[in-house]
């Protein structure tokens, strides 16, 4: 029983030293106030590509799946620069909001993909599964257009809609 006891230490000691356990940090000085001035130009970086907050009124769209089929209602909204969409899952999930960038124009994609918490793809919002989810976007800073929006899972089914910002 004793051999066993020492066996089991030894193999224990054996295989800590193998994967090398854990290392301290390194301690040298010059690293650390390196690595925090690396870091604080990226914190102190200009604004632009930054969300633009919400500034006017927050429009509800409700994503519905159902046996009438897969649709965003309303699917067309026409709202004002500085406004908000907020995206909210009713039935028939999982769904999502996506923009197809080749559709966006230069001037507008690094706004709006800045405007898109959370994303899952290119101009593609965060994948969502459970009724009451909701996936707000910011058009603060969009300029004025039209921008076609579809659910990536329904597209098939011409889960689609426009919004005009004017």
């Amino acid at each position: 029983m004793r051999f066993l006891g020492f066996a089991v230490v030894t193999g224990a000691a054996i295989m800590l030293g193998a994967c090398g356990g854990e290392k301290a940090p390194a301690t040298d000085s010059a690293a650390a106030p390196a690595a925090e001035a690396a870091a604080a130009p990226a914190e102190a970086a200009p604004a632009a590509g930054a969300m633009a907050p919400i500034t006017g009124t927050t429009h509800e769209v409700k994503m519905i799946g159902d046996g009438t089929g897969y649709r965003f209602e309303p699917a067309n909204l026409t709202i004002a620069a500085g406004d908000g969409v907020k995206f909210v899952l009713v039935s028939g999930g999982p769904h999502n909001v996506a923009f197809d960038p080749a559709t966006v124009a230069a001037a507008a994609k690094a706004q709006l993909s800045a405007n898109m918490p959370e994303q899952a793809g290119e101009l593609s919002g965060k994948m969502m599964l459970n009724a009451d989810e909701s996936y707000t976007i910011s058009f603060a800073g969009i300029p004025a257009g039209d921008y076609a929006y579809h659910c990536t899972p329904h597209l098939a089914m011409n889960m689609k809609g426009v919004i005009t910002v004017k």
